[in-house]
């Protein structure tokens, strides 16, 4: 059900809502996916410039399935199965790299324009971009601010982005450790959802 009307919620309560209803439409509508960075641009748009009246991630993407269901119901399913699809064909590519899955074509928003986020993990940081570079697939070097379980703070991880057929894809590199210390949410430090190639395909067969 979607939630109630912001005028009738207290004022923290409110002011919650209505940054996390605007940052669904900035990723639905401006081509926006981070919802760390959503967040942040909606709450400056409203004038809301303290953090603890700022939703939880968890509740923008909450906002962000009611936009879905009020205006992209027919196109979204499709969308996301095309993207779960490709991220399948990538994760089992990159292999060597032990992928996981992680972001909206995991947690079932993924839109058209969504990337597909693929964790990879390396002691060399260049491996991946050799590999890509060796197969022909051109990429473009990017960097990423994650906290890895067991971290006191951010870091900068090397990656890349790229495009296949219409679809975007980020890879982050991180080191083997990641396996067992993953990146780890911003509001409540807990490991960010991620997916194994298997568990992915238990995905799509429960979509079939």
């Amino acid at each position: 059900m979607p939630s109630s009307s912001p005028h009738s919620l207290p004022r923290n309560a409110r002011e919650r809502q209505l940054i996390a209803q605007e940052a669904a439409r900035l990723i639905a509508e401006s081509g926006i996916h981070d919802l760390e960075h959503a967040r942040r641009k909606a709450a400056s748009k409203l004038g809301i410039n303290s953090e603890a009246l700022w939703p939880r991630l968890s509740e923008i993407e909450q906002a962000l399935r009611e936009h879905q269901l009020l205006f992209a119901s027919a196109s979204q399913p499709g969308a996301l199965r095309l993207h779960r699809e490709s991220a399948l064909q990538a994760m089992q590519f990159l292999q060597a790299f032990q992928p996981r899955l992680a972001g909206a074509v995991l947690s079932g928003l993924a839109a058209g324009s969504s990337p597909v986020i693929l964790h990879l993990h390396c002691d060399d940081p260049d491996a991946v971009q050799r590999f890509l570079h060796d197969q022909r697939i051109p990429a473009e070097p990017r960097t990423w601010s994650l906290r890895l379980a067991g971290h006191s703070s951010r870091q900068l991880y090397p990656g890349c982005e790229f495009a296949a057929d219409g679809i975007a894809f980020e890879l982050v590199v991180l080191p083997e450790d990641g396996l067992r210390q993953p990146p780890v949410s911003p509001d409540d430090g807990k490991p960010l959802p991620r997916a194994t190639v298997a568990q992915l395909k238990q995905l799509l067969a429960q979509e079939a």
